[in-house]
């Protein structure tokens, strides 16, 4: 097991707690054919939010539970930074960005962790 994983957990549910917290939780899933995207972050069919929920943290949960390699790399921060650019949420957005940023430093921290 990655020693990375405990940490990338308690971040996933940190997300999941901000999303809720802003009132960006979603009760009911997206269409079927929204969640098929192959556009990355789902932009064609998903608010970015839709994606951390409903993509993101489902993925990062099963490769955690199974055991499987974790992704290189990680820019979600990024991509946060430039949608949330576009919207005036008067820094609403802040924690999010920086819990991403942690989440991003995780992936990205150095694969000698692993034991």
């Amino acid at each position: 097991m990655d020693a990375r994983f405990p940490k990338i957990a308690d971040q996933l549910l940190l997300i999941e707690r901000e999303l809720r917290t802003q009132g960006w939780w979603d009760e009911i899933p997206p269409s079927a054919e929204a969640l098929s995207s192959v556009e990355p972050f789902s932009v064609d069919t998903l608010d970015f939010e839709q994606w951390l929920q409903w993509i993101l943290l489902p993925r990062m949960k099963m490769i955690l539970e199974q055991d499987l390699p974790l992704p290189n790399a990680s820019g979600i921060q990024e991509m946060a930074e430039m949608v949330f650019a576009q919207r005036n949420l008067g820094g609403k957005d802040r924690q999010l960005q920086v819990l991403l940023k942690e989440f991003d430093l995780l992936i990205t921290a150095s694969r000698r962790t692993r034991l």
